[in-house]
This record gives C-alpha cells, sequence and structure tokens, in this order.
C-alpha cells in the first residue's frame, strides 16, 4: 500500500507542472449555464417595487411593505415547487417581535419564507442552505414607511436563493436543500437567528449555510474601484460557541484555520471557480467586515458552518441611504447602480457550490492521524460515511503556512501512510461520489 500511495502522489507532482485539469459535473455545468441575469434584474425590480420592505413596515397591504413582498416571495417558492415532484414545499415561519428588543418599538409579526426540496435518500439527514435576507432599511433604522428599495441590500442575496430554487427545483438530489428568506437582518438578525435556533433545538442536520447579502455592485464607493471579477466570502476561524476545553484542544492541534466555516469558504471556493468562468473567489478570513455582522453569524454560533457572500467593493452611496441627490452624487439603493452580469456569476458560483454538496456522499467518519511513530509520516485512518454511494476518497494537503489546499490524492481505501511530516502539512478527507462529487473536508484528530 505504500508503494501505491507514493506512486499516485508522484503522478499528482507531474501533472501538476504540466497542466490543470478541471473536470466538470455535466449536471452542474447545466445548472451553472441556464442562470439568467435578466431573470435575476426581474425578481430585484419586483421587490423595489414594494416600496420598501423594511421589518417593521406594513403586513396588511396587498402591494407595499414586507408583508407584500413575503408573499409574493411565497408564491415564486410554490411556483417552481410545481416542478418538483411534490418535494419542494414553500411555508412562511411566523413568530411575534416584541417591543423593547432592540430596534423594536412595538409588537410586530414576523416571518420567514422556508422552501425545502427533499432530498431523495431517506437515509440521508443532511441539510444545505441558501440564504438571504428580505428586509431592507434608508438611514434612519427606525423609518417603516420611507421608500427603501433595497435593489442590491439585500434585493441581490434573494434573487439568487430564487434563482438557485427556480433552476434546482426539478433535480434529485439526495440530500435535502432549503431556500431561505429571512427578515429582521437590519433591526438585529432576528430572522435568522430564529431558524438557526430552531434548527439547534430540532437537531436539523445543517452541513453547510451560504449566506448572501449585498452581492451584485461591482463599483465601489469613493475608492471609485470596479470589479467584477472577484466576490469575497468571510469564515469564521475559531468560533465564538466553542467552550474553553474545546479552543484548547483547536489550539493544540494547530487547527484555528480549519473549523467547519473555514472548510466551507474552501469548499465554496474551489467548487466556485471550477464552473464559473473569470470569477474569483476571494477569502476574507475573518467572520464579517470589521465591527459588522450579517446572517451567517447566528449559524456559526449554533455551531453549524456558515459563511457570507458578499461583493468585493461595497458602495456605500447606495447602502443604508435615503434616496436623494447631493453635490451632483445620487444616493439610494436602487437597481440601475447594478452589475446584473456579475450577480449571475455570484449566483452561479453559489448554485455550483450548492449542487455538488448535496449531490455529494456524507463526509468521512471518525477521521484520525496516528501519533505512534516519527513524526516525518503521516498515518491517516477513517470510516465510511453514513450516508451516499462512494467511490474513494480524497486525502487534501497544505504546508502550514498556505491558506488553501495545495494537493489532493484519491485512494479508495479508508487508510493510508504518507511520506509527508504532520509537522509541516495539514491534512484532511473528503469522500468523493460516483459522479465526482465530494464531500466536505475533514480535518484529522490525533
Amino acid at each position: 500500500m505504500f508503494r501505491r500511495f507514493i506512486f499516485l502522489l508522484s503522478l499528482s507532482v507531474t501533472s501538476a507542472s504540466a497542466q490543470q485539469i478541471v473536470v466538470r459535473d455535466p449536471e452542474i455545468s447545466q445548472y451553472v449555464s441556464r442562470v439568467s441575469a435578466d431573470s435575476l434584474r426581474s425578481t430585484v425590480h419586483k421587490l423595489v417595487s414594494f416600496g420598501t420592505r423594511h421589518t417593521l413596515s406594513t403586513t396588511s397591504d396587498a402591494g407595499k411593505g414586507i408583508g407584500a413582498a413575503r408573499n409574493w416571495v411565497l408564491s415564486r417558492f410554490r411556483q417552481f415547487g410545481k416542478t418538483s415532484g411534490g418535494r419542494l414545499t414553500a411555508d412562511l415561519q411566523t413568530w411575534t417581535l416584541k417591543a423593547g428588543e432592540r430596534r423594536i418599538d412595538k409588537d410586530h409579526d414576523i416571518a420567514n419564507v422556508v422552501a425545502t426540496l427533499k432530498g431523495t435518500d431517506p437515509a440521508d439527514s443532511r441539510v444545505f442552505v441558501i440564504s438571504a435576507h428580505l428586509d431592507s432599511r434608508a438611514f434612519d433604522i427606525m423609518n417603516r414607511d420611507i421608500d427603501a428599495p433595497g435593489a442590491n441590500d439585500d434585493g441581490s442575496g434573494v434573487a439568487t436563493v430564487l434563482e438557485a430554487a427556480r433552476l434546482l427545483s426539478a433535480s434529485k438530489f439526495p440530500a435535502t436543500v432549503i431556500f431561505l428568506v429571512v427578515s429582521g437582518e437590519e433591526q438585529g438578525l432576528y430572522g435568522a437567528e430564529y431558524f438557526a435556533k430552531q434548527a439547534f433545538e430540532n437537531k436539523t442536520l445543517i452541513e453547510a449555510v451560504l449566506n448572501n447579502d449585498t452581492m451584485g455592485s461591482s463599483l465601489g464607493s469613493e475608492t471609485a474601484l470596479s470589479d467584477n471579477t472577484r466576490v469575497r466570502v468571510f469564515s469564521e476561524g475559531l468560533p465564538a460557541y466553542q467552550t474553553a476545553e474545546q479552543a484548547a484542544k483547536i489550539r493544540g492541534i494547530g487547527a484555528e484555520s480549519d473549523g467547519k466555516a473555514r472548510q466551507l469558504a474552501r469548499y465554496l471556493k474551489e467548487t466556485g471557480e471550477r464552473y464559473v468562468d473569470q470569477l474569483e473567489i476571494v477569502l476574507i478570513f475573518r467572520n464579517d467586515r470589521f465591527q459588522r455582522g450579517g446572517d451567517h453569524t447566528p449559524f456559526v454560533n449554533n455551531g453549524f458552518a456558515a459563511v457570507r457572500i458578499t461583493e468585493m467593493n461595497e458602495n456605500f452611496d447606495h447602502q443604508h441611504q435615503d434616496i436623494h441627490t447631493a453635490n451632483g452624487t445620487e444616493y439610494g439603493d436602487l437597481e440601475k447602480f447594478m452589475d446584473f452580469e456579475y450577480l449571475r456569476k455570484n449566483t452561479a458560483a453559489n448554485i455550483a457550490a450548492l449542487a455538488n454538496l448535496a449531490k455529494a456522499p456524507a463526509a468521512p467518519e471518525e477521521v484520525q492521524i496516528d501519533l505512534r511513530g516519527p513524526a516525518s509520516y503521516a498515518k491517516l485512518a477513517w470510516k465510511a460515511p453514513k450516508a451516499g454511494k462512494v467511490k474513494g476518497y480524497y486525502i487534501l494537503m497544505r504546508e502550514t503556512y498556505q491558506p488553501f489546499w495545495q494537493k489532493k490524492i484519491f485512494t479508495k481505501d479508508l487508510s493510508v501512510t504518507l511520506p509527508y511530516s504532520r509537522d509541516s502539512y495539514f491534512f484532511a478527507i473528503q469522500a468523493v461520489g460516483e459522479d465526482g462529487n465530494e464531500s466536505l473536508p475533514v480535518i484529522p484528530k490525533p
């Protein structure tokens, strides 16, 4: 077995120095090719037409406010469900925000829109979530009546979630996919917090959350930087929910940058760039922008792997602004300031990663690295995943000073000894399905 793995490794090194072979799943390539900038534009246009989607805005007006907006989103999900053979269902998750809570001045009914595409394998309990927030705001966070179009923040994210549901509704993934549109983000992450808490208490096996927020503008403010070829992904390093004892174990093996959220971010980068041309996914190794937050955070705090996807250069002239013109500059979050080709690429990256995850087998179990023997070798062993049909496994490697995985070695065995020092390399194991779709990586425990 030892000689066999040396041979495979030498093949990997030789081919990497000569050329890079990119293999795309034809089914996922088809989904990506069908992502439509016009469809995304149409969704954003409709969302803007509700005037405001402020969390505390009217829920009784049929054409204005967050109530009308969430009913429209629900109707779109249900329309997509007609092509799913009954597997895509959608409902409102409702509760009441109480006066006295942060940025809540009176009791108000609130709702998340939740569409669930049930997996085809009854033995597969995994859930993958793609999310965005429906609510919008102007400069005054408590003004529920002023126009707050929220085209980019976060009409772009809602359009991405709806586009994913449109294209994936007829798919037959073994795992379950949830298309989630939450409310209350601007007031205090209320919708995401409620959903994440319910999922934790119900022991829902959420494997990954792709949260999309403000991702459709390619022109930054002040610096005027323009870039429609890169998108940022924020990921937590050492999660806040870890106990001191758990955190000490993580630091003991130097895995501060290998938590579940960070692994998901790396997975999104590799998979998104595999399927979407002219797009670089830039990994930002912090939970969110400096001293700011988003809907992925409540998931992270409840122990789920969650990342935030957002545009490369934010434009603050068109974010959290009243619609007005001052000194020749037009302010307001209007659709005319968006780049829908850029949004198309960012949406396609989401769909590629989501489909790859949902098609792949579950991750390997009990991944371990043996500490016996000299540190110049790495002895790895693992068990087969609980769900999915497995063709084999990838052993991932990177030098300790590198942020991304550098090598992949394929094997059909459940253990391997590599002539690479466990002092100088990080390792992880992925399960690989029959169509080549990879699970999330799992780092070994000693």
